[in-house]
């Protein structure tokens, strides 16, 4: 494995993993990585079920916060801990993600899309009435107007989450079809001087390619962009670094030389061998 750094991480902080935190760690050390950012979810105005309250998606940061420190102390001379957080983004709440991103010292913020216009990908009522090419459209339609509204952080996450739940996620799913959105997204974050993550947690959902899939990594890297940071999305200890034998390869092959890790909100290169 030549990808020492897993920069998307959640434990028990996250409402939807129960890990603790130190397992999460002594596993990424048993694995050789040098270095594990934890990103703990964070989605105002997440719309709520029974099962899962809107509640669960608000971070109690000062908790997390002090375990974290806690841990690195204990860690530090065995793997480097970065203080990170998932903001979920939607243009309804970018006042409350301003303040909120305002209020922390982060190593690294990763800007998400789990909720478009109100409605969650995850469910099939998102796809419902329509196909799943439309259903893509609107969910890359809303990442657009989020970066236009908002742009307190680093990369943009799992930029083609969507297609993990559609009926038939990416089988029938190509950069091609969505080519003039998504060029439009790339060039908009390219423009703000922001990167995109490689994460490969779409692998073991069952699907052929990481988020996003390589022909949007190719166009970002072909547009100028090159801020590129890596992350297993991982929720327990046995998915941390999940594929990361196949990254430095993946990168190279889209014209990357590079890999990127943010600490205290700058990006640092790390050579991809």
């Amino acid at each position: 494995m030549t990808i020492l750094s897993d920069c998307h991480l959640h434990s028990h902080h996250s409402g939807d993993s129960t890990a603790s935190m130190e397992d999460m760690i002594n596993r990424g050390i048993s694995l050789g990585l040098k270095t594990m950012c934890f990103t703990e979810h964070n989605d105002f105005d997440f719309p709520g079920t029974k099962e899962e309250p809107s509640e669960i998606w608000i971070l109690n940061t000062d908790s997390y916060l002090y375990e974290l420190i806690r841990l690195k102390e204990k860690y530090a001379d065995r793997i480097e801990l970065l203080f990170g957080v998932e903001l979920g983004l939607q243009p309804e709440c970018f006042r409350k993600n301003a303040v909120y991103a305002r209020s922390y010292d982060f190593d690294f913020i990763i800007g998400s899309s789990h909720i478009c216009h109100g409605k969650d990908p995850y469910y099939p009522a998102f796809f419902e009435g329509r196909s799943e090419k439309e259903a893509y459209r609107e969910y890359f339609e809303s990442i657009l107007e989020n970066i236009k509204k908002f742009q307190n952080f680093d990369v943009y996450g799992h930029l083609d989450y969507v297609v993990r739940y559609g009926p038939h996620m990416d089988r029938d799913y190509s950069y091609q079809d969505h080519r003039e959105i998504l060029d439009s997204i790339l060039t908009e974050l390219i423009e703000k001087e922001k990167g995109i993550e490689i994460n490969t947690s779409g692998i073991a959902k069952g699907m052929r390619d990481f988020h996003p899939c390589m022909d949007i990594v190719k166009r970002y890297r072909e547009l100028g962009g090159e801020l590129i940071t890596v992350g297993s999305d991982a929720h327990k200890p046995e998915q941390i670094a999940a594929s990361f034998d196949r990254i430095s390869h993946f990168l190279q092959e889209c014209g990357f030389r590079y890999y990127c890790i943010f600490e205290k909100r700058t990006p640092h290169f790390v050579k991809l061998l």
